[in-house]
């Protein structure tokens, strides 16, 4: 299977580092990198991608920086994903917006991989597209809970 790329792993650190300050207004990139330990250049890249994309906005000036564009409890992660990363489909054959067949398949309607593959990608695709940030940091609290932490993450749902 193949893996998400270390562009997605950081957009969705980066991400979830702006869902956590939702309310406090645009941050800077400087702070955001430090923060979530992402090189500055790349995060750079990644979050002029996501804002070309409408996820995020951005501010220029003293008290400028990045913020998401809608509150967290609106932005599934399935979605960013796909910006990041493109089709959730572990073969082309298998993806519903990049469909290609696959050179070595005789007849692509009983291919039992592309069958098998399909289940796959709607399994990652119901699990990713259910989720919202504001989910995915209660279930980062949840952990942090029971392991013990005490700071809770501030979100808007």
């Amino acid at each position: 299977m193949r893996t998400i790329s270390k562009r997605t792993q950081y957009g969705l650190k980066a991400i979830q580092g702006l869902a956590r300050r939702y309310r406090e207004g645009p941050i800077l990139i400087s702070a955001l990198a430090k923060e979530e330990s992402i090189p500055l250049k790349f995060l750079e890249a990644i979050l002029l991608d996501l804002k070309s994309h409408g996820v995020l906005e951005s501010k220029l000036g003293r008290k400028g920086g990045y913020r998401l564009s809608r509150p967290p409890s609106t932005i599934n992660i399935g979605s960013l994903v796909r910006i990041l990363e493109g089709p959730l489909a572990p073969l082309p054959c298998a993806s519903e917006t990049a469909y290609r067949p696959c050179k070595e398949c005789e007849d692509v309607e009983v291919c039992g991989t592309r069958i098998i593959m399909r289940q796959v990608r709607d399994a990652i695709c119901g699990v990713l597209d259910r989720t919202t940030l504001a989910d995915l940091l209660q279930q980062v609290d949840a952990c942090r809970r029971q392991r013990g932490d005490s700071e809770p993450t501030m979100y808007d749902i």
